[in-house]
Formats: structure tokens, sequence, C-alpha cells
């Protein structure tokens, strides 16, 4: 057994600092660039010697946070000296006593005017924390990201715990290692994986959770490309595919009948992590029809199509022939960087049940008719019928809902069009629409 780098575990509610402590130790800029200022995936990196890794904060990442806390030697409690104790701060801790690893408590932002580091203190405490010089042994150490105090001690205090606590790993043992992230990129399949006990060589075979498979490239927390992964030491692993998916509730296409208050999604995402996250707090009547990692595709826009569901897309990319196909099908696809934001929309979209796009058509002119305004349009996909419900949308924004009050084909009125046939409608109630606008045709 040899002494190693020292595995630590960043931990703490959402926006308490975690991040931004980690980019006054790595000298980087990572929170100013993650999503809504919030970290939404588990990076690992190697600093002083020690193998920092973050967590997001965000409730619905706690499985994240469990796999972090898992693979650790010492953990990091973050705390804002000018919040508080949150939620997630005590779901932390619960994870830190579990997995039964010695913790320092960071309280952050003491530079803010006015912090009371005391009353913080005090709300730790009536958890059962019990810190040094007071009858206990953590750890208690405050500090600021933005002007650097208390950063020395900090990790001095991270280097005397490895050493009290003989952190060491055995380059010969089998291979113990945690993954802790997945997601595919030019390269393939890529695994983030942080090996504690043995070592992953290119060309090895190895098998790990629900991964398996040959080792085809590895790179280091810096990018660069290495032959093998030691001790303590975090990479990304090329060549590992999933034995099953990590969603619990799954139904293809039209396999049973939905019920009129249940929403069929397709669910695409940036990582593995993301969607084990997505999945697990989703509403009970969402149904997932699909899901899976990496950018949209066209698979992805059919299947939609046949289970009429929308495609949430999380943090991956819509490729323009992909958005093209998902307009001539009829298919909506929405695209999100925030966890909150997509929850927040997939509730929303449950409130006002289960829509079915009947048909598209777009926006040409607006010309008067009887102190009306008659909307002229093309229909890019589907039909409208007269009296059919209408939302039109800008900009893949709603605008308001209407009916299909008369509809004319080359100033007679009709019942019907199709297929890019060109028509006029007049809406009620009426609604300030714009040439380029797209009306939906829908049915709950």
């Amino acid at each position: 057994m040899k002494k190693r780098n020292p595995i630590v575990v960043v931990l703490g509610h959402v926006d308490h600092g975690k991040t931004t402590l980690l980019d006054a130790i790595r000298k980087t800029s990572v929170a100013s660039r993650e999503a809504g200022g919030i970290t939404q995936s588990i990076g690992a990196s190697v600093v002083n010697g020690i193998c920092f890794i973050d967590t997001p904060g965000h409730a619905a990442f706690g499985k994240m946070r469990g796999r972090g806390t898992r693979v650790a030697d010492i953990a990091i409690l973050v705390v804002s000296a000018d919040d508080g104790i949150k939620p997630q701060t005590k779901e932390a801790l619960e994870m830190i006593k579990e997995a039964k690893i010695p913790f320092i408590v960071a309280l952050t932002k003491i530079d803010i005017v006015g912090v009371r580091l005391e009353i913080v203190r005090g709300q730790l405490e009536k958890e059962g924390l019990l810190f040094e010089g007071r009858e206990g042994e953590v750890p208690l150490v405050s500090l600021s990201a933005k002007t650097g105090e208390g950063l020395k001690n900090l990790l001095e205090t991270i280097t005397l715990l490895s050493e009290v606590n003989n952190v060491s790993g055995d380059l010969n043992a089998p291979l113990e290692a945690v993954i802790i992230e997945s997601f595919k990129d030019a390269r393939g399949p890529v695994t983030n994986i942080i090996v504690r006990n043995g070592n992953i060589k290119v060309g090895d075979q190895i098998d790990i959770d629900n991964l398996s498979g040959k080792v085809r490239g590895i790179f280091n927390d810096k990018g660069e490309s290495v032959r093998e992964v030691l001790p303590g030491e975090p990479s990304q692993v090329i060549g590992l595919t999933q034995k099953q998916d990590v969603g619990p509730r799954k139904v293809l296409g039209d396999a049973r009948r939905l019920a009129e208050d249940e929403l069929p999604i397709v669910l695409k995402a940036a990582n593995s992590g993301i969607l084990e996250a997505i999945i697990a707090s989703l509403p009970p009547k969402v149904i997932v029809v699909d899901y899976g990692i990496g950018d949209v595709l066209g698979n992805d826009i059919l299947t939609a199509k046949v289970g009429n569901a929308y495609v949430f897309a999380f943090g991956t990319k819509i490729p323009n022939n992909i958005a093209k196909l998902a307009e001539t099908e009829g298919v909506r696809v929405k695209k999100f960087d925030i966890i909150y934001e997509l929850i927040s929309e997939i509730e929303e979209t449950l409130k006002g049940g289960k829509v079915q796009i009947l048909g598209k058509a777009q926006v040409l002119a607006s010309f008067p008719f009887n102190k009306k305004s008659v909307a002229g349009c093309r229909v890019l996909t589907g039909r409208f019928n007269k009296g059919d419900r209408l939302i039109l949308t800008r900009d893949e924004k709603e605008i308001g809902k209407a009916k299909a009050l008369t509809i004319k084909k080359q100033k007679v009125d009709t019942t019907s069009v199709g297929a890019n046939e060109e028509f006029g409608v007049i809406l009620e109630p009426q609604l300030d629409f714009q040439v380029n606008d797209v009306l939906l045709s829908v049915t709950k």
C-alpha cells in the first residue's frame, strides 16, 4: 500500500458556493459557465495532490451526490455563512455519516457584510456536530472563495486528515473504482471514473457497475491522453457501454393505452447522471416513452410521433435537420439547460392536459375581412378543420389560444385543408398574429 491522492467530495446545498470554492482552489472559472449558475454534473480534478469531486446541490441530484460520497476518503460540507443550514445540507450530512468518512465543515462567503458565523455554527451544533475546540473532532474552516481567506487553512486540514486516516492505495490490488458519470461525444461512449485501488490500462477489458467493455482510450482531468489510471486519479475512459438502462420506467410506443391525464415524453440528456436525476424527479403521470444519452436523433422524433409524445432535451443538441424533421412530423421538441426549468415545464404541461398536435401552419399574411383580421396561412403538416382548437406560437413560445371560426380556401368557405394548402382563417378570439408565426391545431 502506498500513499495516494486523497479523494475529497464537496457537498452542500445548491448555490452555497461549492463550485466557486473549487474554482478558487483550481484557479478556474467553471461556476461562471454553469447553466443558471448551478452545477448539474459531477466533475473531478487533481489540485495540489488532492482529488476533488464537485457535486450538484439541487435536490434532484441526490443519487449523483451519493456516488461522489461513496468513492471519497474525506468530505467537505459547504455551508453558506449568509444562508445557513438548508435541506441539501442535512441530506449531505446524512450521506457523510452513512459513508463513515471524516469531514470538514467549510463556512463560505464570510466576506459578505453582516454574516454571523456563530449563528450558523449553532445551527450545525443542533444537528449533532461537535467541532474541534468545542468537545468535538470535526474541523470547521471559515473562508471566502472571493478573497482567498481561509483557503490555505482548508488545504492544510485536508492534508492532515488524509495523513491521520492513512489514505493509501494498492496499485496491484483488484480494481476498485466508481463510475460517477457517463455520456457520449465524438469519441463515442465516455465514462468518468475514479480509481481507489488497482489500475486501468488502455486495452483492458473491464466490468464496473452497469458498464463494461474494452478500454480504447484514457484521458486525465486535464484532457491529456494517458495509458494508465492509478489509484486516486480521475479519468475519462473511452469504450465502455451500458449493460442496462438507468431509468425505472419505460413504455415503448403504443405498448399500452395512456390515460387522458398522462403525459408521454421522449427524454434525451447530456449524460447518465442528469438522465437519472430527471427520471427520478418526474411526476407520476409522466410516462417515459423512450430515453437516451446524447443528441436528439431522427429515431427520437419518430418514436415521439408514434407515442404522441413530447421530446424533452437537456444539455444536449438538436441538429438543424432533426429540428426540421420534428417540424415536418408535428413533434414538439423542447430544450433545457437547467433542471428545475425542465421539471417546471413538465408540471405546467401536465396541468394543461395532454395535447396532441393535429396540424401545423405558418402565417404568411394578414388582411381585413368584415372588421376582422384574417390570417393567411400555409399548412406545413397535418390538417386544419373549421372549429379546431388552435394555439398561436412565435419563436416556439405560446402567444395565445383560439378557435378556427371560419376557414377559407381561395376566398371560398371550406371545412378542411391539408398539407401544403394555403388558406385563410378567422380566429375567435382575435389574436395579435404576425407573419411567420406558427398556428398549431391541437386536441386534448
